[in-house]
């Protein structure tokens, strides 16, 4: 995959998708140490960036393809996608869902009018039920991120970022902070950011896939630990998306709940923004001094803002003041 993909599903996606706004922050910069762009996917449609890669990936189906009708397996924002992208297109959409995803999520699926099919916990029972209904239907599998479409819609969130810090007056970002569930957005940022800025790539604690991969030289599985951020727990990285990332990634960070949950409340109370705990993952490495060499200019994606209300106040019980 080259930048040019990102560049073209960009030109796609142009009256599709939301141009997700950028903001600074004086008390985030300061506890931070530097000086941080922050882009605030969790306002695009669906409450996402998910909606970018399944956007361009049905955008690009034959009219006969759109009628034998979408598939996908996900935990719930990629199901979100789908689901929006068949409505926009015209084509039904069936999602299979882990048992545990949460209920908000859930909704947010059966509102834009797909069918749910609840099974397991892991990606993997849920990759396998997708493709059990693929060959029952006929329909198209929407991969949630090991897949080149994907990543391409996925990676105009970059590209979209990089060029709202220019037109805003700011210079090249020494680093980005992207977090990484099976990688899609990871693989799609280290496509379209400057070659001179520094990616890290974030996942919970115990759901460390890329991490380990790295490692290794090859991809490896995990059985995912508890987390908060059931958005970033896939089994495992993506192929594509590990080969595309390795050479690139500076660092493969790790955070954990309490990290994600005070990056979270500091949002919310300070900023007045919500996000999922996923979506607060660069940010809590940020507000951490988690990355090498002290740079200057930072750059953090908040990936989602679809998180359930007791998930919310129980957050705020446990971190009044955020960070």
């Amino acid at each position: 995959m080259k930048r040019s993909d990102i560049e073209a599903a960009a030109t796609r996606l142009r009256g599709h998708v939301r141009r997700t706004p950028i903001f600074r922050s004086d008390a985030l910069d300061e506890i931070a140490g530097c000086e941080l762009w922050i882009k605030a996917e969790n306002l695009q449609h669906i409450g996402a960036f998910k909606a970018r890669g399944a956007l361009n990936n049905a955008l690009q189906l034959s009219e006969d393809e759109r009628q034998r009708g979408l598939i996908t397996y996900s935990s719930g924002n990629h199901a979100q996608a789908v689901a929006l992208a068949a409505a926009r297109v015209g084509a039904s959409a069936t999602i299979a869902m882990p048992v545990d995803a949460p209920a908000v999520k859930v909704a947010g699926v059966l509102k834009l009018g797909a069918t749910v099919v609840k099974v397991g916990t892991t990606s993997l029972e849920r990759r396998a039920k997708a493709l059990e209904i693929e060959a029952d239907t006929g329909g198209i599998i929407i991969e949630p991120f090991d897949h080149p479409r994907t990543i391409a819609g996925q990676g105009t969130t970059t590209l979209e970022f990089v060029s709202q810090i220019l037109e805003a007056g700011g210079e090249s970002l020494d680093a980005l902070i992207v977090p990484c569930g099976g990688g899609g957005l990871l693989a799609g940022s280290c496509l379209a950011a400057d070659p001179r800025t520094a990616i890290y790539s974030v996942e919970p604690e115990g759901c460390d896939s890329l991490a380990q991969s790295i490692d290794a030289g090859e991809v490896v599985s995990v059985d995912p630990g508890p987390t908060i951020a059931d958005g970033l727990k896939p089994t495992r990285i993506g192929e594509l998306n590990l080969e595309v990332a390795a050479p690139r990634v500076a660092g493969a960070l790790r955070t954990n709940d309490d990290e994600l949950g005070r990056a979270m409340i500091e949002l919310l109370i300070g900023q007045k923004l919500l996000v999922e705990p996923s979506g607060a993952a660069a940010l809590a490495v940020a507000l951490r001094r988690g990355l090498d060499g002290s740079p200057k200019r930072v750059g953090v994606i908040l990936s989602g803002g679809n998180v359930a209300p007791d998930v919310v106040s129980d957050l705020l019980l446990r971190h009044p003041s955020g960070w």
